[in-house]
C-alpha cells in the first residue's frame, strides 16, 4: 500500500539555525569551561532519548551516523557509488535531519511516525556501503518503513495497540498494570527515570507474571541502600510483595553506560562550577545519575532554585512525561544556556509586579499559595537543547512539593522565539490581518509565553495533606467558585497532582497556564511592562488582538495532532489549544467565526471581532479557567476529567476542517545547535553550523554521543 502523505518525512524540512555566537564569546573563559561540561552531560543522554521513543530508533541512528562517517559527509558520491539517484539521496538526508531533529522516529510534537520518502530497496542499496550498515538495515528496515496496523504509527498505550518504550517488550502490559505497580512502588521509587518491563517466568513449572522496574543509573549498586542485593546479573534488585499476584522486581544500572558519561562530565561541571550553589547542584546530580536516586536529583532542583541571576544556565535530568500514556515517566533532557540581560529586565518586572495580578485571576485567596515565592524569570539564549523538541518557555521544577515550598525558575528561550524559516506561508488568517499578523505575532507570543510561564504554572495551591497536616481548615473547608458549595476531594498524604490526574495531567496543566495568558493578556499594565501602550509604535490593543488570533489559529491547526480514527491526541499543547478555541467559539455567535466559500473548506480563515475580545473572549477563557484550576487545586479528578474531556472532544462540526489542516500543515522547525570543543589547553571553542540538512546532520556525527 502507498503511505499516506501525512506519515512521510517532510520534504523539505524547516531548518533553523539556534544564533547562540555572541552570547557564547562573551563569557570569561571559566564561564565557558562550566558551559561545556555542562553540555556534555546534556548530550551524552541522546541515546537515552531515542531509546524511550521506538525500538528502532537507536538503529536508525547508528545507520545516519556510521554512513556519515563512511562517506565523509559527501552523501552524493555514496550515491553515485551505490546507484542511488540524486533525488533519492536528497529524501534519504531529509529524513535523516528530521530524525536527528526530533531524536526519534516519531514526531516530538504529536507522536507521529514519520517514515523515508525513499524507497525500501533503494535505501537498503544506499546500506549496503559497508558490511554493518547492511547488516543494521536489514535487521531494521521492516521497522523503519512499517505503517501497520495503524495503531503502531502512534506513541501511546501498548494495550491500545500503540508504543511505548517506557514499557520495553511489553505488547500486552495494561493500563490497569502500569497503575498498579506504580501503586505498590511509587512511595520508594520516583517513576521519572524508570521503565517498566512486564514478561512471563516459569516458576516450578508454572508460568508467572513478572514486572522489573528499570532505573537509570551509572552504579550496579546503591550506596544510599535503597536496594538490597538479590541474585539477578549481580545486579541491586528489591522485590515488593504485591497485595496479590505477579513479583515486582525494581532493578539498576538502566543506561548505565550513558549514565556513567553524564556523572563523568557532572563531576568535571562541579568542579568548573562558578559559585558554591552550582557546585552543591552538581554533586547532587552526580549522586543522581550515579545511584538512581530521585531524591538526589530533587535536592539538585531545590539547590537550583536558589542559584538566582546565574550567566550560565541550566537543567538536566528526566523532566517532562509528555510522552509517557501514564503521565509518570519523564523523558530526558538538559540544555545550558546564555542570560539575556535586556531582555531578562522585561521579565524582572514582570516577576516583581506577580503580586498585582494574581489577585486578579478568577478564584480566591483560599486556593492560592501562602507565600508567592518570587522566581527567577529569565530570557536565555540556548547553547544546547539535548531533547526531542525544544521548547520557547520552562517553568520548573515539576515536583509539587518543591514547587509548593521552594518555589520554581521560568526560563524563556529567546533565540528559539526568535528563530524563523525564510518565506514562511501564514495560513487560516484573513488578508486583511496579514500584515499586523506578521508584524506582532513575536511580540504576542512573547507575551503569551510570559504570562505562561510565571503566572500560569506559577500559580495555584493544592489543597491536602502537606507533613501530616491540613493546609487549609477542613473544618470550615473554602467555598468552590464553580458549585457555590463548600469543597468536598482534596489530595491524600502521598497524593500529588501528577499521580491523581494521571494522564491527563500534562496536557490539563499546559490548558490551565495557556488559559492564565489568554485571561491576563489584556491587562494594560502589563502589557505596558513589555513595552506595548495605546501610544507605542506597537499598540497595546493590536497586540492582544494578535494574540488572541494566533491562539484561535493554533487551536485550528492542532487537528493536525488529533487523530480522527482512534480519537487521540497526540499532543498535550496542542490538545489544550484545541479547547481554548472551541472556548473561544461558544463566547458569542459574533465573537469569533471559521469562514470559508467552498465545500472542502479549503479558504477556511478566521474572523475575529477584536472590538469584542473583553467583553466576549476574555470572560468566556475565565469560566473555564476557574474551572481548570479549582478542579485541579481541590483534586477534583472526576469533574476534571470529565471538563477537559469534553473540551478536547472533536465533533464533526470541527472536524470537517481536518482535511484542509492536513493539506496546509507545515513542517516543523528542526534546529541545528553548535557544539563546543575543549582543547589540551582547557580552552572551549564553539563550532557553528549553517541551517542545511548536510550541517544538521554533521553536528550530530562531531557531536560523538
Amino acid at each position: 500500500m502507498s503511505v499516506p502523505s501525512h506519515l512521510l518525512a517532510d520534504s523539505p524540512p524547516t531548518i533553523c539555525k539556534l544564533e547562540i555566537k555572541p552570547h557564547f564569546e562573551a563569557l570569561s573563559k571559566e564561564e565557558k569551561r562550566y558551559a561545556h561540561h555542562i553540555s556534555r552531560a546534556s548530550f551524552h543522554g541522546t541515546r537515552i532519548i531515542l531509546r524511550q521513543v521506538s525500538p528502532e530508533s537507536e538503529a536508525i541512528y547508528d545507520l545516519i551516523i556510521r554512513a556519515y562517517g563512511i562517506c565523509g559527509g559527501d552523501w552524493a558520491k555514496l550515491g553515485r557509488e551505490t546507484g542511488v539517484s540524486e533525488q533519492n539521496v536528497q529524501y534519504w538526508k531529509e529524513y535523516a535531519a528530521q530524525f536527528l531533529g526530533n531524536l526519534g522516529n516519531f514526531k516530538s510534537f504529536g507522536d507521529q511516525k514519520f517514515v523515508p520518502r525513499i524507497p525500501e530497496a533503494e535505501l537498503g542499496k544506499l546500506m549496503s556501503c559497508n558490511p554493518e550498515t547492511q547488516r543494521t538495515y536489514a535487521k531494521w528496515s521492516a521497522d523503519i518503513y512499517s505503517i501497520l496496523p495503524e495503531s503502531k504509527t502512534l506513541l501511546g498505550y501498548p494495550e491500545d495497540g500503540h508504543v511505548s518504550e517506557y514499557y520495553p517488550g511489553s505488547p500486552t502490559i495494561t493500563k490497569e498494570e502500569i497503575a498498579r505497580v506504580h501503586e505498590l512502588t511509587g512511595k520508594e521509587f520516583m517513576p521519572e527515570n524508570t521503565r517498566l518491563v512486564k514478561a512471563a517466568e516459569t516458576q516450578a513449572g508454572k508460568e508467572v507474571t513478572t514486572f522489573m522496574l528499570r532505573i537509570a543509573s551509572a552504579e550496579t549498586t546503591d550506596p544510599t541502600k535503597t536496594f538490597f542485593f538479590g541474585e539477578q546479573s549481580g545486579r541491586p534488585v528489591v522485590t515488593v510483595p504485591p497485595l496479590d499476584g505477579p513479583i515486582i522486581t525494581a532493578v539498576g544500572a538502566d543506561h548505565h553506560h550513558q549514565m556513567g558519561q553524564i556523572v563523568a562530565e557532572c563531576d568535571k561541571a562541579a568542579k568548573a562550577s562558578l559559585n558554591e550553589k552550582e557546585k552543591d547542584m552538581f554533586k547532587q546530580y552526580s549522586k543522581a545519575f550515579r545511584t538512581g536516586s530521585m531524591e538526589a536529583h530533587k535536592e539538585a532542583q531545590k539547590i537550583w532554585i536558589q542559584d538566582k541571576n546565574p550567566k550560565v544556565e541550566c537543567n538536566i535530568g528526566f523532566i517532562e512525561t509528555y510522552r509517557d500514556p501514564a503521565g509518570l515517566r519523564g523523558e530526558w533532557e538538559g540544555f545550558v544556556a546564555m542570560v539575556n540581560v535586556e531582555q531578562t529586565k522585561k521579565f524582572g518586572e514582570l516577576v516583581e509586579k506577580a503580586g498585582e495580578f494574581i489577585p486578579r485571576l478568577p478564584w480566591g485567596k483560599e486556593f492560592e499559595k501562602d507565600e508567592f515565592r518570587k522566581p527567577d524569570f529569565t530570557s536565555l539564549e540556548v547553547l544546547s537543547f539535548c531533547t526531542s523538541g525544544i521548547p520557547a518557555g520552562i517553568n520548573i521544577p515539576n515536583y509539587d512539593d518543591v514547587r509548593q515550598n521552594f518555589g520554581f525558575k521560568n526560563v524563556s528561550l529567546g533565540n528559539v522565539l526568535s528563530a524563523k524559516a525564510p518565506n514562511e506561508p501564514i495560513t487560516f488568517i484573513k488578508e486583511q490581518d496579514l500584515a499586523l499578523f506578521e508584524a506582532l505575532r513575536g511580540a504576542a507570543f512573547e507575551v503569551q509565553v510570559g504570562i505562561h510561564e510565571l503566572l500560569g504554572h506559577g500559580t495555584g495551591k493544592l489543597l491536602g495533606i502537606e507533613n501530616g497536616k491540613f493546609n487549609f481548615d477542613k473544618e470550615n473547608p473554602p467555598i468552590s467558585p464553580v458549585t457555590g458549595e463548600k469543597i468536598t476531594t482534596w489530595y491524600k498524604a502521598g497524593e500529588t497532582w501528577g499521580s491523581v490526574f494521571a494522564s491527563i495531567a500534562a496536557s490539563y496543566e499546559e490548558c490551565r497556564a495557556e488559559c492564565v495568558a489568554m485571561y491576563l493578556g489584556g491587562e494594560k499594565d502589563l502589557l505596558e511592562i513589555f513595552g506595548f501602550k495605546d501610544d507605542t509604535e506597537k499598540k497595546a490593543d493590536d497586540v492582544l488582538y494578535v494574540e488572541y488570533l494566533n491562539m484561535a489559529r493554533a487551536g485550528l491547526l492542532a487537528l493536525e495532532f488529533w487523530d480522527p480514527k482512534f480519537g487521540k491526541w497526540g499532543q498535550g499543547h496542542m490538545q489544550a489549544r484545541f479547547s481554548i478555541l472551541k472556548t473561544m467559539l461558544s463566547a458569542g455567535p459574533s465573537f469569533i467565526t471559521l469562514e470559508s466559500s467552498v465545500a472542502d473548506h479549503d479558504d477556511v480563515v478566521i474572523s475575529l471581532n477584536r472590538d469584542q475580545i473583553r467583553s466576549h473572549g476574555i470572560p468566556a477563557i475565565g469560566k473555564y479557567l476557574q474551572k481548570l484550576h479549582i478542579y485541579k487545586s481541590t483534586a477534583d479528578v472526576a469533574a476534571g476529567k470529565k471538563l477537559y474531556d469534553e473540551m478536547t472532544s472533536v465533533g464533526e462540526d470541527m472536524a470537517k476542517y481536518r482535511e484542509v489542516v492536513m493539506r496546509k500543515k507545515l513542517p516543523r522547525k528542526q534546529f541545528v545547535q553548535a557544539n563546543t570543543v575543549m582543547g589540551d589547553d582547557g580552552e572551549v571553542k564553539l563550532v557553528e553550523y549553517e541551517p542545511t540538512l548536510d550541517d544538521l546532520i554533521k553536528s550530530y556525527v562531531e557531536r560523538d554521543v
